[in-house]
């Protein structure tokens, strides 16, 4: 039986096209599918434009608009293939990864480097590839692009130019691409949840990212307590290190700790992990309430993860420091 193949188009480089303002999202997923004509040739693909945006505008309330087409789309078919610009697209994927735990169909996210219409460009394959993880995947969110399959909490987009855009972060890949195709490698399901399916893109956007440099001032805390934020994602120097000389940054956690705004500290360091065991100042966060590390999940996981928690706080909260869809090694699986 020939699979059956959804296709959500977002926009993005990948149905970009030139204008006088330069590249701008304008072609519709019915074209995406002209420029890859040997996909018709193995699969029933039906193609739905969900938004048509450059990536830097999708933003938190386009993830649930997408996740909610995703859940439809997934009734009636195999798979789910969503194009989507580079920029943002490890974001939406591990946003995704969370809102769609329970989801029984594979939901693959790619897009390109270079505009469908451009010569050489890198569209056509990473969109065929793309419809190959999908149709041979278990279920799960993942970013097929040049040649690799990532999971969604996994990615993140290291080149700005090169084909080659996105690694799997502390995590290997779970598939690649050579000459005799695709090969995946066997993973472990994630937990099943006990939360009503639902409620599940039910997310809080009121988080804040803050990245420590050398003299940060304790004001930001106090700004971000007035400006209503819910969660912070910090992060730290190394291992989950900051300064408490003359800016007496520790103080201004534990305010934020008081008021009960769910902080996520996360390191610097593209590799490894955060562990706020090993330094003095690092025991002093993990003592303060609200305080949890992020051990070696990706910035754009411990973003997304955390609004999603806040999105049900209730029930979802015990849920932070465990790994829920491959975003990182269970603390307690250690």
């Amino acid at each position: 039986m020939r699979p059956k193949i959804a296709l959500l188009a977002t926009g993005g480089t990948i149905a970009s096209m030139r204008s006088a303002q330069g590249l701008t999202p304008a072609m519709h997923a019915e074209e995406i599918l002209r420029f890859s004509p040997r996909l018709s040739e193995y699969a029933d693909i039906s193609a739905t434009d969900v938004f048509t945006l450059d990536s830097s505008n999708i933003q938190p309330e386009e993830w649930q608009v997408l996740a909610g087409a995703v859940r439809i789309a997934a009734k009636e078919s195999d798979c789910v293939v969503i194009t989507h610009g580079t920029d943002t697209m490890a974001y939406t994927a591990s946003a995704l990864s969370f809102m769609l735990q329970g989801l029984s169909t594979p939901v693959v996210i790619t897009g390109s480097q270079l505009p469908l219409d451009f010569p050489f460009s890198d569209a056509p394959v990473n969109l065929e590839e793309a419809c190959s993880v999908g149709v041979h995947s278990p279920p799960g969110v993942y970013i097929s692009f040049h040649h690799k399959v990532i999971y969604g909490t996994r990615a993140v987009k290291m080149r700005t130019l090169s084909f080659d855009a996105f690694d799997s972060i502390n995590a290997p890949p779970v598939g690649y691409f050579d000459a005799d195709g695709l090969h995946l490698t066997p993973q472990p399901p994630p937990k099943a949840l006990d939360l009503p399916m639902d409620t599940m893109t039910d997310i809080d956007a009121r988080v804040f990212l803050l990245k420590l440099m050398p003299g940060t001032s304790p004001d930001i805390f106090s700004h971000l307590i007035h400006s209503g934020y819910q969660g912070l994602v910090l992060e730290a120097f190394g291992l989950g290190g900051l300064h408490y000389i003359r800016r007496n940054l520790p103080d201004s956690l534990r305010a934020i700790s008081q008021r009960g705004i769910l902080t996520l500290v996360t390191t610097q360091c593209v590799y490894e992990k955060a562990d706020l065991s090993v330094y003095e100042v690092g025991h002093d966060m993990a003592n303060m309430h609200s305080i949890h590390g992020a051990h070696d999940m990706t910035t754009e996981a411990a973003v997304t993860k955390l609004m999603w928690v806040l999105g049900d706080r209730g029930r979802r909260t015990q849920l932070l420091t465990k790994s829920l869809c491959h975003e990182m090694i269970d603390p307690e699986e250690r």
